[in-house]
């Protein structure tokens, strides 16, 4: 049969006829499978393990795939905007890295946290300074007879603005390190980049100027400065500081109010007792239960370096931080060199956090009755 066909066409057509009829038989066997036989799908086990190829698996791993910047998963994380580049930490180890600041913080784990959806974030304020005649900037509530007309009375608001700063951080691994361990790559780096972020935000969230960072407590408009007593001695702190320290806290915060003290402090707090007849009572409090902060006035005292040296406004603070704001950008991303320390053969990565913070209100407020300014935020004055 298939000489006769090819003695009445050439041997060209023929071949082509019959690469023609193959393919159509096997579209209509491909079409007959598909209709009768069960579709088929790969195991679980193996789906998730095509999921797994698209993630890595520890921070390490990220880390060394950054050197390169060649790994297709780094692709999802490449960080187009900004000036900085590099690439977005995956989320996973993004919430590790941070978990070191968080839980050793003094002030970002009792502040109101928010997040940014951009570089600059405008948040309404109320302008309250006073309760002489009203509240909330311009609420004012009063006793009225019956079918007595109302004054009407609305609050004033003014505009809180976050903007966005850089927090930079560096650190360095040897290339001995890498090839030997990505999991003790992963321990080191989270250790050191957690301290530094702990230790540069708590210190901006204290002592801050504003200025490329965050405004912190101790230069707020809010603040009350107590000052100190008449002949007192230099560097000192005496027990009628910290009773007027308290007095001046807005009488709601009490419940929430911390102290905040350079270590240097210590020596002095732990030994103030007040006078009571024949004997006395220790002003500070030393609790025996691990994790229980020591006291002041039932309040817990919390030690830094961050705060002012001894007889320096700023030496101890009395203070609500839940009326400190901190947002977050939420963009924490990490670039990496192998050229910065080519001599010595190490890779710099860089980490980089966008945040601002600052005090809720804009001034003290003088209360309905009396002339003493009370504030979220009280610090001792310069005891000099």
């Amino acid at each position: 049969m298939e000489d006769e066909v090819k003695s009445t066409i050439s041997e060209k057509e023929f071949n082509t006829l019959k690469d023609e009829i193959k393919n159509d038989a096997k579209s209509v066997m491909e079409s007959i499978l598909k209709e009768n036989l069960p579709e088929q799908r790969l195991p679980m086990s193996e789906t998730k393990a095509a999921d797994d190829d698209t993630k890595f698996k520890t921070f390490g791993e990220f880390l060394t795939a950054t050197k390169t910047g060649n790994d297709n998963r780094l692709k999802a994380l490449n960080e187009g905007n900004g000036n900085d580049g590099g690439f977005l930490v995956p989320d996973e180890f993004r919430a590790e890295l941070l978990r070191v600041p968080i839980e050793q913080s003094i002030i970002r784990q009792r502040a109101r946290v928010i997040p940014m959806a951009s570089d600059t974030v405008q948040l309404p304020r109320i302008d309250e300074t006073s309760h002489a005649s009203h509240i909330y900037g311009g609420v004012v509530s009063y006793w009225g007879a019956e079918a007595s007309s109302a004054t009407a009375a609305q609050p004033t608001f003014g505009a809180f603005e976050l903007k966005a700063k850089k927090l930079v951080g560096y650190t360095q691994a040897s290339e001995e390190l890498m090839a030997d361990s990505a999991l003790g790559l992963q321990q080191l780096l989270v250790q050191l980049f957690g301290d530094a972020i702990r230790h540069q935000e708590e210190k901006a969230f204290i002592v801050g100027n504003g200025v490329g960072e965050p405004q912190g407590i101790l230069n707020s408009d809010a603040l009350v400065s107590v000052s100190k007593e008449s002949g007192q001695a230099a560097s000192s702190i005496v027990y009628e500081n910290i009773i007027k320290m308290y007095s001046r806290m807005l009488p709601s915060s009490h419940g929430n109010a911390i102290w905040i003290a350079h270590p240097d402090t210590m020596p002095q707090l732990m030994s103030m007792a007040l006078n009571v007849g024949t004997g006395g009572s220790a002003v500070y409090v030393t609790n025996a239960s691990d994790g229980v902060p020591t006291t002041i006035f039932g309040r817990p005292v919390f030690f830094t370096e961050h705060c002012k040296s001894v007889g320096t406004v700023g030496d101890l603070l009395y203070v609500d931080t839940s009326h400190y704001v901190i947002g977050d950008r939420q963009s924490l991303t990490v670039a990496s060199s192998e050229h910065v320390a080519f001599a010595s053969g190490q890779t710099t990565w860089r980490f980089t956090e966008r945040l601002d913070g600052a005090g809720w209100l804009n001034s003290a407020i003088t209360p309905e009755n009396g002339s003493n300014t009370i504030s979220p935020f009280v610090a001792l004055a310069t005891r000099s």
